[in-house]
């Protein structure tokens, strides 16, 4: 149970089998450069995904394809502008934020979170005096993650959440429940993926500026970059149109079989640590802003990049994680960079070269047996040298 309760909450924020045929659209005159991620696409589909979506940005290059349907009731096919909870890319725009605060001198990494929020982080071995800005962002402040939290990882991950799908969650609730439990290390004494570090980073965004969290990523990233199609949906239960139905299959309890429609739902409880919405489009933008140090001045650049291995932690395979950011080595010991996110019925890659002028981003709409080495096989297909494959 407790390696099933830490897999929900890898990537936050880690079908009905359809029978349709799978095609891939292609945006570009090279189709044939792509046909290995086109097989990608269409194998997903094939093993029980509802649909799949990638979108390939290689220099001035681009490249669009689909697989699968994006509503398994009318068999309608997935297209390129839709909406979709982007999960744990959410971290990403955060620790931007946090970094521009730095680099105005409104903060420091090395800040405590005792300084910003006293008495917030507190209990079960937990010390907000001893844990910094840098630590939440990277991932090794030993906060445990709420989404581990047994009572809360049953009502979102068993049938329970059908019912509690539209269920209001304020940060301090997400923090106070992550304090009930145990630290998962002593800070800066290993690393694990704590959904509680963003849920925190957001709160001192708040605290600093005086602004939401979702007010900063606003105004500093989504407006600036032209991000028409990006957005934190507070508490709005609702995706804005076109967008795909999000399926899912509860890993908890008697009933792990079954595909539910969870498309609407209220993703409060994913706040600052999951809960953007937006399309492959918008994330090509926004992660080769990041990439190529366009968003931040070279000193929080460097500290954004600044990866701690992962290696011997139940995740991501040959990982490691910077500030609001991971590089993945493939197996053709290419490496990427950039980040991905899961969700309700959703899961979300948007990786690339390290200088961002080749990406790809991908999002499928189906949460069952294991998207991560679909997402895997998509980058490996497109990131790995030809010769490599």
């Amino acid at each position: 149970m407790k390696k099933t309760l830490r897999t929900a909450a890898c990537l936050l924020a880690a079908a009905v089998a359809v029978t349709v045929g799978a095609s891939a659209a292609v945006a570009d005159d090279r189709a044939d450069d792509h046909a290995g991620l086109r097989r990608v696409l269409d194998q997903a589909v094939a093993d029980g995904m509802p649909g799949v979506i990638a979108d390939v940005r290689d220099g001035r290059r681009s490249w669009f394809g689909t697989a699968g349907v994006a509503d398994t009731e009318t068999g309608r096919k997935r297209r390129q502008q839709e909406y979709f909870r982007a999960g744990s890319t959410t971290k990403t725009f955060v620790a931007v934020v946090v970094l521009k605060l730095a680099a105005e001198g409104r903060l420091s990494l090395d800040d405590t979170v005792g300084k910003w929020l006293p008495g917030v982080v507190k209990g079960n071995g937990h010390d907000g005096s001893k844990i910094t800005i840098r630590q939440l962002l990277n991932q090794t402040s030993g906060i445990f993650p709420y989404t581990s939290d047994k009572e809360l990882a049953t009502k979102q991950w068993s049938t329970a959440f059908l019912k509690g799908r539209f269920d209001s969650y304020s940060a301090e609730d997400l923090v106070k429940i992550a304090m009930n439990n145990p630290v998962s290390f002593a800070p800066g004494k290993g690393w694990g993926y704590s959904n509680t570090n963003f849920i925190v980073a957001g709160m001192i965004i708040e605290k600093v500026t005086g602004r939401s969290y979702a007010e900063e990523i606003t105004r500093r990233i989504i407006r600036p970059l032209g991000l028409r199609k990006t957005y934190l949906p507070g508490e709005e239960p609702k995706l804005r149109k076109p967008h795909a139905q999000h399926y899912v299959k509860f890993f908890i309890g008697e009933d792990t079989k079954t595909p539910y429609d969870l498309t609407d739902m209220n993703s409060s409880w994913a706040g600052a640590a999951g809960s953007i919405v937006s399309t492959t489009s918008d994330l090509h933008t926004f992660y080769r802003a990041v990439l190529s140090g366009r968003l931040l001045p070279p000193a929080q650049q460097k500290e954004m990049f600044t990866a701690v291995s992962t290696k011997g932690v139940d995740w991501i395979d040959d990982t490691a994680y910077g500030l609001g950011v991971f590089s993945k080595k493939l197996s053709c010991g290419v490496t990427v960079w950039g980040n991905g996110g899961r969700t309700h019925g959703s899961w979300t890659i948007a990786m690339g070269s390290r200088d961002g002028k080749h990406m790809l981003v991908s999002n499928i709409n189906g949460d069952w047996g294991n998207p991560m080495s679909i997402l895997t096989k998509e980058m490996e297909a497109e990131m790995c040298p030809p010769s490599s494959k």
